[in-house]
């Protein structure tokens, strides 16, 4: 007889593990050196990578953090809203495998309680990677606590002094508020509090068209919520072309999401325990009601509160810490790194201008924050991944474009897969085969975007690319096929 599977679940040993990863109770900060070669505020994405890297150059290295080791990107960002997609994934494929499979499979539900236990699960076992212990054992002075400048050279880490040669600001950046009237008088969700939630609501509305407003519309939806989605701009992901992000709107109304562009909330109320949110499109008032609502208008740098006025350091509240393209502050002994003070906001992109700037102000490196080829992906089912130019970057410096389209409706794996909604486009200079961007829309284009990021980093031309065996059958060969179209295309012109 089958034994009923019965799956792990988050306790309080799993708890306690995670929060001594991230944060141990009755942590106690080290006795601070008399001069550090590196200070580091904030200890998300780029401080980890920074203070780990300064590490391995054999310097002095101070972290302040004033909440939790992994920063958005572990705690409320990048890997608890995966293991949410995923979760929505498997619920939605196994529902399609009905039709090979005997006996149905209608008979499935999603228990919320196990996808969180999951989620938690996963956040322990990544942490460990960056935990407090390690952190130590690698020679790093790990300080709890709020953090300012009370100084040009100096850092007051939960009152303490700490003296440095350098420092890097890597505060990172918050869920951006809302001015919509009755808004603040409701308990609402942002990106930081959404995953809290201890049960799936039954209907959730989400404000905001951008990478985490659909990717969290559609996964909830697949998980079983009515959702809503509302935009005040005609299309989603206002920062992708157009026909990447009507295939966004297209997946997500084939998985139920009700979808309001060109609409703007314009107040929130409460009736019994309902929330209802006004709305109006091209003059037309209507309403929407919730149990949830998530937020999701963006971001805004954590500036405030660090003093940075002593340090002589400038700033922005709205775009964060003005750096050059050296990544120095105002200050020539401090930088900045990641959300705090670039306008693409990805752990990606934060760590690698971490990079840059211990380099810079360790060892007298000259990179550049203008030299990353920075590649992002929005994890909507099909995923949306781009990087380089697009064509309005083109058009803005006179560079004519020439692109190269493959629909992954005629890529032999993509067709086998079922997973045949999407396109590749590679942008070209055109009279050359120089790429200049590239944007996948695909189920897997978060790994396909990656190869062109090497191609494009390696300075590869669509005829050497096209030069490039790729595994068959594979999605990645519409990579090639785009390649093999330059190549058609150059010799009509012969």
């Amino acid at each position: 007889m089958t034994q009923p599977f019965n799956p792990p679940k988050w306790d309080s040993i799993d708890e306690e593990l995670f929060l001594h990863r991230v944060r141990p109770d009755g942590w106690r900060n080290p006795e601070p050196r008399a001069v550090y070669d590196l200070v580091i505020i904030g200890a998300g994405p780029a401080g980890l990578a920074a203070a780990e890297d300064a590490c391995r150059l054999g310097c002095s290295v101070a972290l302040v953090e004033g909440y939790r080791l992994g920063g958005v990107s572990l705690n409320s960002g990048s890997v608890p809203s995966k293991v949410i997609i995923r979760a929505g994934r498997l619920y939605t494929a196994a529902r399609v495998a009905e039709e090979f499979c005997t006996g149905g499979t209608s008979a499935l539900q999603i228990d919320f309680g196990v996808v969180r236990a999951r989620m938690h699960r996963v956040g322990a076992r990544i942490a460990e990677y960056h935990s407090a212990d390690r952190l130590r054992a690698k020679g790093i002075d790990l300080f709890f606590g709020s953090a300012r400048f009370s100084g040009a050279d100096e850092i007051l880490a939960d009152g303490v002094p700490l003296h440095f040669r350098k420092a890097l600001i890597a505060t990172g950046a918050r869920p951006r508020l809302s001015d919509i009237s009755g808004l603040d008088t409701l308990e609402y969700r942002t990106s930081a509090t959404i995953f809290e939630m201890t049960a799936l609501p039954k209907r959730l509305a989400v404000i905001g068209g951008g990478p985490l407003g659909c990717q969290m519309a559609q996964a909830f939806c697949r998980l079983g919520s009515h959702v809503t989605i509302i935009q005040n701009d005609p299309k989603f992901l206002p920062g992708e072309e157009r026909d990447a992000a009507e295939l966004v709107s297209l997946a997500m109304a084939r998985d139920g999401v009700e979808i309001r562009l060109n609409t703007t909330v314009t107040k929130a109320r409460l009736e019994g325990s309902v929330k209802i949110l006004e709305t109006i499109n091209n003059g037309v008032k209507d309403h929407v009601e919730a149990d949830e609502i998530l937020l999701s208008v963006g971001r805004s740098p954590n500036v405030e509160m660090l003093g940075l006025d002593a340090a002589g350091i400038a700033f922005d509240t709205s775009v964060g810490i003005k750096v050059d393209e050296y990544l120095h502050t105002a200050n020539a002994a401090v930088y900045a790194a990641g959300d705090v003070c670039m306008p693409l906001k990805f752990g990606n992109a934060a760590q690698a201008s971490a990079r840059i700037a211990v380099q810079n102000a360790l060892v007298g490196g000259e990179g550049r924050m203008n030299d990353l080829l920075i590649p992002w992906c929005t994890y909507c089912d099909p995923e949306i991944a781009h990087i380089g130019m697009h064509i309005w970057d083109a058009k803005e410096r006179s560079i004519p474009v020439k692109t190269y389209t493959v629909m992954m409706q005629d890529v032999d794996r993509a067709i086998t897969d079922g997973q045949d909604l999407g396109f590749i486009k590679i942008h070209t200079e055109e009279g050359t085969d120089k790429i200049l961007g590239v944007t996948i829309a695909a189920s897997r284009a978060s790994e396909m975007i990656n190869e062109m990021s090497v191609i494009m980093r390696a300075g590869m031309s669509m005829g050497t690319l096209a030069d490039v065996v790729h595994i068959y059958p594979a999605q990645s060969e519409g990579i090639m096929l785009a390649a093999l179209a330059y190549i058609r295309d150059r010799r009509k012109v012969a």
